[in-house]
């Protein structure tokens, strides 16, 4: 995108929402996305900007996901403005956030936080409208159960992918018969579905804002292997998450469990240096 042809695009953007586009400065994205701060004045909007034929309907989840994060107003999370299209990309406007160093009870108000998230429910496990987790799409049809949807609608979907790709992880039944045993059940929890420690910002007033998220009601247990899985979060968040919604017996043995749906994500998008871990696991509760 040459850079006439984006400051058009982020002008017709800034116009349908009613502005006048004054700046734009370039903001670390990903490898779908490219990312912008529009400046109109004194007010400042956060860009998400893809190709539209690539990820369809990518930012219509995302903002629905935002949307849900936002209503029951127990976490900051960015609101999502309004998605469109200008020529051959889509687009999702948010609302800007402003940055500050972290609070000195930043964990404890984070994990409180995640575990007052978590604590909102629903009648089934899955989402009214299915979305991505990175580049790819993540299904979410509803089912009764904290296993089923886990098995079904995350393992499964990826463990197919995978075998498409030639990567031949020779699954057995025995393996997702465990995976029945193992997972507790519990209600459905809303959760991030993407957390590791790049998807939250610091806010203005030192406390977490959650970003980018992968959302469905799902076992709760999924945020926190995702968590664990790349560092980066102290324990002390997860010791204030547990007194505030105390965690199933044997949790932290599941972690790799829960782990092995972002590995086998990656495993999907990045390729083979993720087989061995992928395999590790499914050996492990096999």
């Amino acid at each position: 995108m040459s850079v006439s042809n984006l400051k058009n695009i982020l002008q017709k953007i800034t116009t349908d929402f009613g502005k006048e586009l004054s700046g734009f400065s370039n903001l670390t994205g990903g490898d779908i996305n490219e990312v912008f701060l529009i400046e109109s004045g004194s007010e400042k909007f956060v860009v998400k900007i893809n190709d539209s034929e690539s990820f369809p309907g990518m930012f219509e989840a995302e903002k629905l996901g935002l949307e849900k994060l936002l209503a029951p107003s127990v976490i900051d999370v960015p609101k999502p403005l309004k998605t469109g299209y200008v020529d051959s990309y889509s687009y999702l406007l948010l609302e800007h956030k402003s940055a500050a160093t972290k609070s000195s009870d930043f964990l404890e108000i984070f994990g409180e936080q995640l575990a007052r998230l978590h604590q909102q429910t629903s009648e089934s496990f899955g989402l009214e409208k299915d979305n991505y987790i990175g580049s790819l799409p993540q299904y979410n049809s509803y089912k009764d159960s904290a296993a089923e949807f886990y098995i079904e609608m995350r393992l499964k979907t990826q463990i197919k992918m995978a075998d498409e790709k030639g990567f031949q992880l020779n699954v057995k039944n025995s393996f997702y018969k465990n995976c029945m045993n193992l997972i507790p059940s519990e209600p459905p929890a809303l959760i991030h579905g993407d957390l590791w420690n790049g998807n939250y910002l610091v806010n203005s007033v030192g406390k977490p804002c959650l970003i980018d998220p992968a959302v469905a009601y799902a076992p709760r247990e999924m945020d926190l292997g995702m968590m664990k899985l790349f560092g980066g979060f102290d324990k002390t968040l997860f010791h204030t998450y547990n007194e505030v919604f105390p965690l199933q017996e044997n949790w932290e043995e599941r972690i790799p469990l829960w782990q092995l749906y972002y590995l086998l994500v990656h495993l999907n998008i990045f390729g083979s240096g993720y087989k061995s871990q992928v395999a590790s696991i499914i050996k492990k509760f096999s």
